[in-house]
């Protein structure tokens, strides 16, 4: 959804090319488009292009070109329903118990489409009671006119950013990982304050130097050698300490940022182990991966030579200011004409160069996403031959962040300059004004080339200091972007006050489980009660809920509605370790990390010994071909395990599994990629991996489940059909259609054989239930919902 009033200069460009003319037609004499959007699919769920805006006073929709216009005047009994399902969202119109209209989408649309309710509801809000909005509101909004309360300064329709604290405020947050670093960091001080005072000495000792050396020489006074020697070596011993402190000071303050940068890491990774799955789910891997790497070393780098050349800048300034002051003030007075312009200057260019590293971030995050996405899928990219495609997104993504580095430097080009050329002509002044004081004998010449050699150093400094503020701006927006993570609040977040957990028995208890994802429902109203060591096999067309079910009891998402209990206790009081450390799960797709695979097999307990990894081996039956590999058990399994197959990467997850001794097995449609050969030798060592524990199976396969104690049908989130496979196939209900389509596919009359494609026992059960479902057709139309 697009908000946009008809006096926008770009209304045609903004509206679909193929409805901007027709919607401007339609608009009556100052009537303007608070919100418009797209319905994708059409009333049978195929594919299609329409259009639904609102105005003031009406809704106006268009299926597609090929239908009229409808309108339909907005009044106070109407009312604008969404709801959604199995990945189509649905719009409903009704006037009193009347449905007037009906529109279905994709859930891509699905935040475009809540705005557009809730700006309806307040279109109503506004038609009952006019007076009282008209009181009780100051102004409305310029884009959508949507009202503004007494005390509201943006639109809660159009407005989509969530506010933050400010850059600097998280630079100044890093202050929490210095603590434990307080002795170091002051002694660090304490040599930055002595290795300035010792650089701030020679060009004190130029003055007797110059005033009682040099020019009574010239005036044919005699040279003091011993003098000369001690203000000599006062510049040596000056020049000695100064290095010295400077090393000392350089080596330990690097050496606290190392560390602070190092605990920030590991703080950041250790929190994003305790986000939930919602989290990651919403997130690209690439900029996650920049934040912790590239974010923290900027800000490393920062605090370990930037800000302690900061520092020093400051310290330098300070003393070298009250030094001048001492031996002139007016002639000190002079040296800070350019001072407030470099200040206002600074000022300027600190706020465009934070939203310019803002910008330069999110840029780098783009250009590691493709990264991200490309280097794992590379066998995809070659099987398709898309090299050329993913070099012209990686080209793009390089070329927006080049782009942004070009506008930063041309405001950093424009004020490093400007600077120096102020502090050029602030030299300049006190040039002017030194040499006239030099000509009425109120000031020596050893006192003018003591004070021009502090004013290098002040307009050095100054110079420095404000260059810092590009530096300061790159780490602030780092810090921003960490602290980003680090304030996050897990969706699932671990019991304060957790309940024992010594020995899990394996009763589950699921009471009135209810689960949302955003706006999808996905679980409601589901009741079961699973015994200890019973086995449950979940069926159910794809969408049906059967993953997020065992998402719920792994407790990788929490249910928005009822409870989930264990052994009688709510899962949610229990501590997600100890919880989670006596729950097996065998994913479709097993995740390998790289290392040997005796390294994989004892993922879940690393202190276990080669004995208890060989039998966890022998009984997911993987022993063999491990023996046969060059180095066995020490052999790598290579990235994500693609030096195996995909058998055997299954096997390997399996003995990961029995290795833990879960008392509760997830097996989430452990066999449904492989041959049938591999099922089978994977099928026995699940029988030895399932006996005596609570075991929870998700197959698409029914003759995998025959061995289950009871079948739970799931459809549209909802359980429908409870029992044993010849008790539900003699009901003739939805598991008897699943179990018909999946028999017919394979031309098989009562023994199923996995079929080559998950996707299609649901096209044949949408066959048979053509109101429901959405069905492929002759023109090749896609249906909008895998169900």
């Amino acid at each position: 959804m697009t908000p946009l009033p008809t006096a926008d200069p770009a209304f045609e460009s903004t509206l679909p090319t193929a409805w901007a003319v027709e919607i401007k037609s339609l608009l009556e004499p100052g009537e303007k488009v608070l919100a418009w959007l797209e319905p994708d699919l059409d009333s049978n769920l195929f594919f299609a292009a329409g259009i639904l805006f609102l105005t003031p006073s009406r809704l106006v929709s268009r299926e597609s070109m090929a239908h009229d216009w409808a309108v339909f005047p907005l009044t106070t009994t109407q009312l604008l329903q969404h709801r959604d399902h199995a990945g189509v969202g649905t719009i409903e119109l009704f006037d009193g118990a009347q449905r007037l209209s009906v529109w279905r989408h994709t859930l891509g649309m699905a935040p475009a489409v809540g705005r557009l309710v809730e700006l309806f509801t307040q279109l109503q809000q506004k038609l009952a009671d006019p007076l009282h909005t008209q009181q009780s509101t100051a102004a409305s909004c310029p884009t959508c006119g949507t009202p503004f309360a007494l005390d509201q300064d943006e639109c809660a329709v159009c407005d989509t950013e969530q506010a933050g604290p400010s850059d600097t405020w998280a630079l100044l947050r890093l202050a929490r990982f210095a603590r434990p670093y307080k002795i170091p960091l002051i002694v660090g001080f304490i040599l930055t304050l002595l290795s300035t005072a010792a650089t701030l000495v020679p060009p004190y000792l130029t003055m007797p130097l110059m005033d009682d050396i040099l020019i009574p020489f010239q005036n044919g006074k005699p040279i003091n050698y011993d003098l000369v020697a001690l203000y000599l070596t006062g510049l040596v011993v000056a020049g000695l300490l100064a290095w010295l402190l400077g090393w000392a000071r350089t080596y330990l303050l690097a050496w606290v940022s190392e560390r602070i940068g190092a605990d920030l890491r590991t703080a950041t990774f250790s929190h994003l182990q305790t986000l939930s799955l919602q989290y990651f789910g919403g997130k690209r891997t690439g900029d996650l991966m920049a934040r912790i790497g590239s974010e923290t070393d900027r800000i490393n780098i920062f605090l370990s030579l930037h800000l302690l050349d900061f520092a020093n800048d400051v310290l330098m300034i300070v003393m070298t200011a009250c030094i001048l002051i001492s031996i002139d003030p007016w002639l000190a007075l002079t040296t800070l004409i350019p001072l407030p312009v470099i200040i206002w200057m600074i000022h300027l260019v600190r706020h465009r160069l934070r939203f310019g590293f803002e910008k330069v971030d999110r840029s780098w995050s783009e250009l590691t996403n493709v990264l991200a996405d490309t280097i794992p899928g590379i066998r995809v990219v070659k099987a398709f031959a898309q090299e050329h495609r993913e070099v012209a997104r990686f080209r793009e993504a390089n070329d927006r962040y080049l782009a942004v580095n070009d506008r930063i430097n041309k405001v950093w080009a424009l004020f490093a300059p400007s600077v120096t050329f102020l502090t050029e002509i602030g030299l300049l002044v006190v040039w002017i004004f030194g040499i006239s004081q030099v000509a009425s004998s109120t000031i020596t010449v050893g006192v003018l080339a003591a004070f021009l050699a502090y004013i290098g150093r002040f307009y050095t400094r100054l110079d420095s200091m404000s260059r810092i503020v590009s530096h300061t701006q790159q780490a602030a927006a780092g810090a921003k972007r960490i602290f980003d993570i680090l304030d996050h609040v897990s969706s699932v977040p671990d019991a304060q006050r957790p309940v024992p957990l010594e020995r899990v028995e394996g009763r589950i208890e699921l009471s009135n489980v209810g689960f949302r994802y955003g706006s999808r429902t996905v679980l409601r109203n589901v009741n079961l009660s699973i015994g200890a060591g019973e086995m449950i096999g979940l069926v159910g067309h794809s969408g049906s809920g059967k993953s997020s079910l065992v998402n719920m009891i792994c407790r990788f998402y929490d249910v928005t509605e009822g409870g989930i209990k264990v052994d009688g206790v709510d899962i949610r009081a229990y501590s997600l370790a100890s919880f989670r450390r006596n729950i097996g799960l065998v994913l479709q797709e097993p995740f390998l990390f790289f290392g040997t695979i005796a390294e994989n097999i004892a993922y879940g307990k690393p202190e276990a010994t080669r004995s208890e990894i060989v039998a966890a081996a022998r009984a997911a039956r993987a022993h063999e071909f491990i023996l046969r590999l060059p180095q066995g058990y020490d052999s790598l399994v290579g990235e994500r395990g693609q030096a195996l197959s995909g058998g055997e990467r299954q096997r390997i997850s399996i003995a990961r599994a029995l290795l833990i001794d879960p008392r509760i097995l997830i097996l989430d449609e452990a066999t449904s990629s492989v041959d049938t050969t591999t099922e089978m030798e994977i099928q026995e060592a699940l029988d030895n991996l399932i006996q005596g524990r609570t075991t929870i199976a998700i197959a698409h396969r029914l003759s995998t489940l025959r061995k289950a104690d009871r079948l739970v049908v799931l459809d549209r989130g909802e359980i429908v059909e409870i029992g044993n496979h010849d008790d539900l196939l003699a009901r003739g209900g939805a598991y008897h259609d699943l179990y018909q389509a999946q028999s017919r596919l394979t031309g098989v009359d009562g023994v199923v054989i996995p079929s080559p494609l998950e996707t299609s026992a649901s096209k044949v059960v949408a066959d048979a239930k053509p109101a429901s479902l959405p069905v492929a057709t002759p023109d090749h139309r896609q249906g909008a919902a895998d169900v």
